[in-house]
């Protein structure tokens, strides 16, 4: 067993992106093993059910597999930006956001899935919560203060991945903060260091660690 928490992870997932950019932030050291996911490694199989990224295996075999519980311990275990005062606007967004707009943006981003409906209509029906967040970031810079907290870090690539589905499209909505806020994490340090590309983990290669 590694020194080290091992992270099961795959760079474009919106839960693994929250997951990294948090860990990295609390300055947690992890052994990196990224997974491909229509080929996903039995080590991986093996330890969550659920069987999908992340996965964090903790030196004591412990296993944490919800993004957002890895994100609680991370916290836990290492809070130089005090983002505990933040955790209740955490956990009313991050409900939001995985229990209601995901299910909107997974069936825009993959219409071709859900023909229930045109792409248009699951579209407009995922830009309740842009607006909830616009209205959020006319109060302050960022949705839980005046600068980035782990609130910001847990939405972010959810947001991201909404945008990137039609960039021209999300750029005349009419919700400016909501578009500042998006290009400024685009642009930030930390998310060009968690966004680097690593190779596929395989059993006996050398070990990545992600810090």
């Amino acid at each position: 067993m590694s020194e080290y928490p091992i992270l099961y992870s795959f760079r474009r997932c919106p839960f693994a992106m929250r997951v990294r950019l948090v860990l990295h932030a609390c300055e947690i050291t992890c052994e990196l093993r990224e997974v491909i996911l229509k080929d996903k490694p039995q080590e991986m199989v093996a330890i969550s059910a659920k069987a999908t990224v992340p996965v964090l295996q903790l030196p004591d075999a412990k296993i944490i597999d919800e993004s957002y519980d890895i994100i609680l311990w991370a916290i836990k275990q290492n809070d130089p930006n005090n983002w505990t005062s933040h955790l209740d606007e955490l956990a009313h967004l991050v409900k939001i956001n995985d229990d209601e707009f995901k299910i909107h943006l997974d069936k825009y981003k993959y219409s071709s899935r859900h023909p229930e409906l045109p792409k248009e209509e699951h579209r407009e029906n995922a830009n309740f919560f842009l607006k909830y967040l616009d209205e959020l970031l006319d109060k302050k810079a960022f949705l839980s203060a005046d600068h980035q907290t782990v609130t910001d870090l847990s939405i972010f690539p959810f947001i991201r991945q909404f945008a990137f589905v039609d960039k021209n499209y999300f750029d005349q909505l009419d919700f400016p903060r909501l578009q500042r806020w998006l290009d400024w994490h685009l642009n930030s340090t930390l998310f060009d260091k968690v966004m680097q590309k690593y190779v596929r983990w395989e059993e006996g290669q050398t070990k990545t660690f992600f810090a």
